[in-house]
């Protein structure tokens, strides 16, 4: 069912959600972003998604990937925290045993992550994918909320209860995923996303496309603005770091024990809708500069200003 909600009245519940800038707060309290991804083929897509998190006010991103994938990622920037944490095919242990180390390495941050991102730049490698799935099944039972895109779907696209009914889940596919997804919940390929949504116990899924759709199968919202034209390699993996992060607020709001002027609004929606429109404000600023020479690092360095655009940090400047 489509919400009557309009741009403006969703924004407003977003801002709600978006960490204020105090002085009395330390590093860490505005989101500890953390992501599965980066494999020998793919070691753009983790940085991207990462550093796009930092750049849309997270304080810290960790990156978890294959150890061959590891010193290309740090070379990208310091400010990401990377740690070679799958073997994938090159591992001699057997799978039960890659599974335990893997599981033991990430014990200690499944209490301290705000969110975790699976999938940019992960690869197809069958054993790093049975660790993952090891990874999600911890995270959730550990109530991390779960943000899974590219071949992260791919993991899970036939362990479909390892996020059915997780409420602080949410999946981004695109139209080739989303056909898989479909026909992996047993669906027609063209099936409507509500119908998707439903199927897996109304987790939150957008639907990537010429405009984005988020829905949980209850509420369903469009993302009508349009961003720039190009379709360089990279502009999922920012938004993948983007609705991360605004899932990562989310859940620290609710947290908190603060509600919504309207509680009937999901917040895994409203982090959706929030990171999708900026990914995509984000994209038609750097094209207007650009143009046809636009690439994903022109987007991130928008992001900025457009997250400025939609959500003031209302610090007065005069007295700093």
């Amino acid at each position: 069912m489509m919400s009557a909600l309009t741009k403006m009245d969703i924004l407003k519940h977003a801002k709600r959600i978006v960490p204020k800038l105090e002085k009395s707060k330390h590093k860490g309290q505005a989101g500890r972003i953390g992501l599965i991804g980066g494999s020998v083929e793919y070691t753009g897509a983790p940085y991207y998604a990462s550093y796009s998190a930092l750049k849309c006010g997270a304080d810290l991103s960790f990156i978890f990937c294959q150890d061959s994938a590891a010193t290309a990622i740090k070379s990208y920037s310091p400010e990401l925290i990377v740690y070679p944490t799958f073997k994938g095919g090159e591992s001699k242990s057997s799978q039960e045993e890659e599974e335990k180390k893997v599981l033991e390495s990430m014990e200690r941050f499944f209490d301290n992550l705000h969110v975790l991102i699976v999938g940019p730049g992960l690869g197809r490698d069958e054993k790093t994918s049975s660790c993952v799935r090891k990874v999600i099944q911890k995270a959730r039972d550990k109530e991390v909320p779960l943000l899974i895109d590219g071949d992260g779907l791919h993991v899970i696209s036939k362990h479909l209860e390892l996020v059915k009914g997780y409420p602080w889940v949410i999946l981004t596919p695109n139209v080739n995923e989303y056909k898989n997804l479909c026909k992996s919940a047993g669906l027609k390929e063209d099936s409507s996303l509500s119908d998707l949504c439903k199927s897996l116990d109304n987790v939150a899924v957008i639907k990537k496309g010429e405009f984005d759709a988020v829905s949980d199968g209850k509420t369903e919202w469009k993302v009508e603005d349009e961003g720039g034209p190009r379709r360089c390699g990279g502009q999922g993996d920012i938004m993948s770091g983007l609705c991360g992060t605004f899932l990562a607020w989310a859940n620290t709001f609710r947290k908190s024990g603060e509600k919504l002027d309207d509680t009937n609004i999901p917040l895994t929606l409203l982090a959706g809708y929030a990171g999708s429109l900026l990914t995509r404000q984000a994209s038609k600023a750097a094209f207007k500069k650009h143009l046809r020479a636009t690439t994903t690092p022109d987007m991130i360095l928008e992001i900025g200003e457009q997250f400025e655009k939609l959500f003031p940090c209302e610090v007065d400047l005069s007295k700093l």
